[in-house]
């Protein structure tokens, strides 16, 4: 009986995986995009401190306004079948951006060697978004198979 129970939950898991995985990356990322997009981020500062070392061709209002639109865009994008491989190529973008200020902004991100302050650890849990993000990538079928 127990056998039975669990092989009908891992088919219903299996059943279940790449939804979920679109559905997490849209909620995390709409959301935190929408939280820039109104002004309300608590990211904000960390993303002007990275701005401020890193980018000058354009001003942080338009740059921050501009990476509000790529979170949320990426979310959406994320939950449309058929855009899976332009959704990770620009997660992976997105992703390399935002672990810039474990390198950049180490007085942010580490308050000692191997233990990240608050803003290390919110940044370090995208270990879990590209998990998920691989979950989706890996039940793509290949272009060049029929």
């Amino acid at each position: 009986m127990f056998d039975r129970m669990d092989a009908r939950i891992i088919s219903a898991l299996r059943k279940l995986e790449v939804p979920i995985a679109r559905i997490a990356i849209f909620v995390v990322y709409f959301w935190f995009g929408l939280l820039k997009l109104l002004g309300v981020s608590p990211a904000g500062p960390l993303v002007e401190a990275l701005f401020k070392k890193t980018v000058s061709f354009m001003t942080f209002p338009t740059f921050y306004f501009g990476l509000a639109i790529f979170e949320m865009v990426i979310g959406l994008i994320f939950v449309v079948k058929g855009l899976e491989r332009l959704a990770i190529a620009l997660l992976a973008v997105h992703i390399f951006m935002t672990a810039l200020p474990l390198v950049f902004l180490p007085e942010i991100t580490w308050q000692g060697f191997f233990i990240p302050t608050l803003e290390g650890q919110y940044i370090i849990k995208n270990i879990l978004i590209v998990a998920a993000a691989i979950v989706v990538g890996a039940k793509l079928v290949p272009k060049n198979s029929n």
